[in-house]
């Protein structure tokens, strides 16, 4: 259209600015989460790393619980260095492969807890994997706790779902999740040894069986791998108690007494556990002695049988061997009878051998 010559265009519609998504800040591999909880319930969103210890010290009554899965060196002393751990501590946490125990830095508890996952398998071999063991570190202070996952272990989403889900419990600050963290450690053994329980079962069943298969004839071999898994499966629960019952007592910084009650059912359960395993060790070597007196008593009766079947065939050996000299003077030499004799004495002799064999259960 032209206006007083001019030319005009329509002018399009301006487009009003879409509003941008707030995205999530970018963290590190190794960290699984890092959350600030404020009076027991969690601040939305993903909390930046670098922004962790000021939003600990931001508010009272909250602490920032982060989550850290095979973290390299960088990445653990960046943590470290933001909550003040000690560099022993961390040495430990890097390094894995550390006896439970729990140390206290000043104000700071340090707790080591190995974690145990059962290998589902078929048929009980001597060569089967039936148990594998990772590791969990766990740094508390006042306002935060860092928890710090090494090899096979099952994840901790679950626990930190079902513990936002009882703020009354998280409302305790970070003991509850070390008490949560703990207690799920425990239950995954209880679940372990009720899996092993029916290996030995298994083993002890084949081992006292009156007949075995040849699969059962492999008994020892069997029954020591249970031994072996079951004293890895021993290292790792029972130095844990004393720890823990610690921890119950509620004599360490950062644990309240409602917390060292709930400590105190998570120390009876890991007793009942180190109490199991020591009853699965008595029973894994019975059953080791049983099949290794099985084995000498059959070492022994294949070693009478072969001294039967030899004591037979050294009857005729020896007749035979008498009456095949070679001499021209002999007794009998001329007999007619005297092959026939010889036959029927030697089946005579080795049938009352072998009848006295046979009475005697070496045949």
């Amino acid at each position: 259209m032209t206006v007083g010559g001019t030319s005009s265009t329509p002018t399009p519609p301006s487009i009003p600015p879409q509003p941008t998504q707030p995205t999530q800040p970018t963290q590190p591999g190794c960290v699984v989460d890092c959350a600030l909880y404020e009076h027991g319930k969690r601040r939305p969103g993903l909390l930046p790393l670098e922004e962790a210890m000021a939003a600990a010290h931001a508010a009272a009554d909250s602490f920032v619980w982060i989550g850290l899965h095979e973290p390299t060196e960088a990445q653990l002393q960046l943590v470290a260095g933001a909550f003040g751990l000690h560099p022993l501590a961390v040495e430990d946490a890097l390094a894995a492969h550390q006896r439970p125990k729990v140390e206290r830095y000043d104000e700071t508890l340090f707790l080591v807890m190995r974690t145990a996952v059962y290998h589902e398998h078929g048929t009980l071999t001597a060569t089967s994997e039936i148990v594998d063991t990772g590791e969990i570190m766990a740094f508390m202070g006042r306002d935060f706790i860092v928890v710090v996952r090494h090899g096979p272990s099952h994840q901790l989403k679950t626990v930190r779902h079902q513990l936002e889900s009882r703020p009354e419990l998280l409302a305790h600050g970070p003991a509850a999740v070390l008490y949560a963290v703990a207690d799920t450690v425990v239950d995954q053994y209880l679940d372990v040894i009720s899996a092993v329980e029916t290996d030995v079962d298994e083993a002890e069943g084949d081992t006292c069986a009156p007949q075995q298969t040849p699969q059962q004839a492999q008994d020892i071999r069997r029954v020591y791998r249970l031994k072996r898994e079951l004293l890895e499966l021993r290292r790792t629960v029972v130095p844990l108690v004393p720890p823990m019952r610690e921890l119950a007592e509620g004599r360490l910084p950062g644990v309240d007494k409602d917390i060292a009650r709930y400590l105190g059912d998570v120390h009876s359960h890991l007793a009942q556990a180190a109490e199991r395993i020591t009853t699965l060790c008595e029973v894994t070597d019975t059953a080791l002695s049983l099949a290794l007196a099985q084995t000498g008593v059959q070492q022994n009766s294949d070693v009478r049988r072969i001294s039967a079947i030899a004591a037979l065939i050294a009857v005729p050996i020896g007749i035979v061997g008498i009456y095949g000299m070679n001499f021209d003077h002999m007794p009998e030499l001329r007999w007619t009878l005297g092959y026939p004799l010889v036959i029927v004495a030697s089946v005579v002799i080795c049938t009352l051998i072998y009848r006295a064999f046979r009475r005697n259960d070496w045949l």
